[in-house]
């Protein structure tokens, strides 16, 4: 049995899980609200709130699984990518700790392991990994790929969004509302009481598996000027429609993409992952592509999709299994590709 720490601190969640194999002991997250006050993530705060939670997050996640730190037989941190100030502290904790133990050190990538979250087992509840190789269309506020995944650790990305991820679009558009940070669950929230077919919003042309959603964005935004230029009070009688239609034009593309990657390679193992995989909308109209095309899907659990210590913890496994490990000039990297 092999008993990893994993730690988290890309941006602004700083999180500790402890994993026995791929079966979840424990996994803690503690947000910052300090971010709502200026409508999105501050660097420099959430580095200083990482300095704060991270010994606390790691002590709380040791003693619920009911592991001392002397059985850990290593640990994984997030080397990248993600905010440079958030990365170095928990970087900075992992090296030492992993140093004190005198255990092995994992990097991981985080978005290698957000498409791993898939492999994470909790106890009591039947378990059905993908099989390989399956297709994963990873979505967050940073990134939007799909990901042909070979093997735990063999991915290739066969598309990425050109320019702003979906997730980034979602707040964005919330922002354009006044809609408090993070934006992205109040679309999905609102969305479901709203016409999603009441406004339409162009679909994005981006060459291959790309993704394009800057237009899609700006159209937003020239919506929201000229109806509220003649009616101030547009957004808060169409709020509900507007989060629908919008929510709509967005699954639409990234489900588009999705079913081209199907076809292209012939694979029919498809799973989801990131934070916008929590999306209520996307996650039925998955389930609506898997009716359809007859796909196997694979949709990890709501704590699995937000950015997470589990996560980091079951790609260390794996890593652990081939013995890749850092030594003592491993170091963050803001931009950290497979």
């Amino acid at each position: 049995m092999v008993k990893i720490l994993g730690i988290e601190s890309s941006c602004d969640d700083t999180g500790a899980a402890v994993l026995n194999n791929h079966t979840l002991l424990s996994n803690v997250v503690a947000g910052q609200q300090v971010h709502k006050a200026y409508g999105g993530v501050v660097p420099e705060l959430a580095s200083r709130a990482h300095q704060q939670n991270i010994v606390p997050v790691v002590d709380v996640a040791l003693k619920n699984a009911g592991v001392a730190k002397q059985e850990l037989d290593a640990i994984a941190y997030t080397k990248g990518p993600g905010l440079m100030g958030s990365l170095l502290v928990g970087a900075s904790f992992a090296k030492a700790l992993a140093l004190a133990l005198d255990i092995p050190l994992i990097e991981v990538n985080h978005m290698q392991a957000h498409v791993l979250a898939n492999f994470i087992e909790t106890p009591g509840e039947s378990y059905h990994p993908p099989s390989f190789p399956f297709i994963c269309l990873t979505v967050s506020g940073g990134h939007t790929q799909i990901v042909l995944v070979n093997d735990h650790l063999k991915m290739e990305v066969l598309g990425q969004t050109l320019d702003d991820a979906a997730g980034e679009a979602f707040d964005k558009a919330a922002k354009m509302m006044e809609l408090p940070y993070p934006g992205g669950p109040l679309i999905d929230k609102f969305a479901k009481q709203g016409d999603p077919h009441l406004f339409e919003f162009p679909a994005p042309h981006a060459p291959g598996l790309n993704f394009s959603f800057s237009g899609l964005k700006t159209s937003f935004l020239y919506l929201l000027r000229a109806q509220t230029a003649m009616d101030s009070m547009f957004v808060s009688k169409f709020r509900n429609d507007l989060c629908a239609s919008y929510q709509y034009a967005i699954i639409r593309v990234l489900l588009d993409k999705l079913c081209l990657a199907s076809e292209q390679t012939g694979i029919k193992e498809i799973a989801i992952a990131g934070g916008v995989s929590a999306n209520s909308g996307l996650r039925n109209a998955l389930k609506e592509c898997a009716l359809r095309y007859g796909w196997n899907i694979y949709i990890p659990k709501m704590e699995f999709c937000t950015d997470n210590a589990a996560m980091i913890a079951v790609t260390g496994y794996y890593k652990y299994l081939v013995k890749d490990f850092a030594d003592a000039s491993s170091a963050p990297a803001a931009r950290y590709p497979f």
